[in-house]
């Protein structure tokens, strides 16, 4: 006679369990697309890296996009790390904002979570949403520069180009000698143009 096992049910454990668990998914998933995009990350990728079963991230996030979304979400500290900078003097403000890129693409948690945005903003639209929202709301919202609110927002929109394309080329596409400046070297060469947009005649 053949017997039948009945499919084991996933079992989260204690709610603290659960947290951990989560988060080393989380973690995992962050890795997974600031590496491979969102074309080149899987499910199954994403469990191997967390130590888990592929079930066990579906029951946590429902989807690749459910994944997707909790892995970008960029941490409150770094919220609150560039609200805090926007506070700096005018006249320091510009070496300010490149400290600030540099020490949070150095940061174990906010690093790949920056990268894993700029990775698949540009292939995916909910992504792509998110970015607009942090840029226009945490980049550019929080500044107190300019004449006006249109002076405002173009100066810091340009402030934000600048950080943007050199974490592109430096942290992301990894472009030498880009890649491979030191610290001191790209504040010394970005902190002169950031601070021209920051109190600068842009008409000159």
């Amino acid at each position: 006679m053949m017997r039948f096992m009945a499919k084991k049910a996933i079992t989260p454990g204690p709610r603290d369990e659960r947290g951990v668990l989560a988060a080393r998914i989380v973690a995992g998933a962050r890795d997974e697309f600031a590496q491979h995009g969102w074309a080149g990350t899987t499910i199954r990728a994403v469990a191997r890296a967390a130590d888990v079963d592929p079930a066990l991230v579906y029951h946590y996030f429902g989807s690749k996009e459910g994944l997707l979304d909790a892995a970008t979400n960029p941490p409150q500290k770094w919220l609150e790390h560039v609200a805090k900078v926007w506070t700096t003097p005018v006249d320091q403000l510009g070496a300010a904002l490149v400290t600030l890129m540099l020490a949070s693409w150095a940061d174990e948690e906010i690093g790949p979570t920056l990268r894993a945005i700029l990775q698949t903003a540009a292939h995916e639209p909910s992504t792509r949403e998110k970015l607009r929202r942090v840029v226009e709301g945490s980049l550019m919202g929080v500044a107190q520069l300019g004449s006006d609110d249109r002076d405002r927002l173009i100066r810091s929109g340009l402030v934000s180009s600048q950080l943007m394309g050199f974490a592109l080329m430096r942290y992301v596409w990894k472009i030498e000698p880009i890649a491979s400046m030191t610290d001191d070297e790209a504040i010394a060469a970005i902190a002169p143009n950031l601070q021209h947009y920051v109190d600068g005649d842009l008409t000159r």
